[in-house]
């Protein structure tokens, strides 16, 4: 994703994930799966597996990504943003030589991850709109849009940088 817009998305709405680097999140990649909700892309973020997420149950703004028995990531449902293609960045995710092992590794993990969003793709899209539509609702709990992004802020926000171009 390119850090500039994630920047622009974060000023309009804080809960939007941080990549600035006066909070050392420079390097943090904003790295997701791309669904559609109503007429909108959005990017779901994936992010590293923590230990409180292995007690953690799914909900309809969190799901928990295993390979095999082991958790690897989460997807956070509650953070995905609206996207234009023109801000997506594509991973090269092919092995090289000259790839470190923490490059190497991280290319693996990223493969897992994808292998499994590919298999469970539909539920994904279906939660990802659930969540969306209920948290445009009157009677959506308290909680859970704290919890959320702002969808309709970001939503215009994205409109109004692709007017700009």
């Amino acid at each position: 994703m390119d850090m500039k817009y994630v920047r622009n998305l974060h000023k309009a709405d804080s809960r939007v994930q941080s990549v600035s680097p006066q909070i050392h999140k420079s390097n943090r990649p904003f790295v997701g799966i791309i669904v559609v909700c109503d007429e909108h892309k959005y990017c779901i973020p994936l992010d590293s597996a923590k230990e409180k997420h292995k007690t953690q149950k799914n909900d309809v703004d969190f799901t928990r990504i295993f390979d095999g028995e082991k958790l690897i990531s989460v997807l956070n449902f509650n953070n995905m943003i609206p996207v234009d293609d023109k801000f997506v960045r594509k991973i090269d995710l092919k092995p090289t030589k000259s790839d470190n092992p923490s490059q190497a590794n991280y290319k693996k993990l990223c493969i897992k991850e994808i292998t499994w969003c590919r298999k469970n793709h539909e539920a994904i899209v279906k939660k990802a709109n659930k969540l969306y539509y209920l948290v445009q609702k009157q009677n959506c709990s308290g909680m859970l849009k704290k919890r959320c992004n702002d969808f309709k802020k970001l939503e215009k926000v994205l409109e109004k940088l692709l007017q700009k171009e």
